[in-house]
């Protein structure tokens, strides 16, 4: 019973130490360089993001929906 017990313990203070945070080790986010101030994260829907594969071709479909409901309005 007690060899069991020690087993335990062994595993719970091995995985310990990979939940304290080094902040001193820490590094700044890589992704933030690829926002920008005035960019925004929007989530679709799987089957719209088989589309849209980039960003790009998401931008220039809604750019040229916008100009068709522009169009529309003038």
């Amino acid at each position: 019973m007690k060899k069991k017990r020690l087993e335990k313990k062994i595993i719970r203070d091995e995985l310990l130490p990979e939940y304290h945070l080094n902040y001193q080790k820490a590094r700044p986010n890589r992704f933030i360089k690829q926002t920008t101030e005035s960019s925004i994260t929007i989530i679709l829907d799987s089957d719209v993001a088989e589309v849209f594969k980039t960003s790009e071709v998401f931008n220039n479909a809604l750019r040229y929906l916008l100009s068709a409901i522009f169009e529309k309005n003038s």
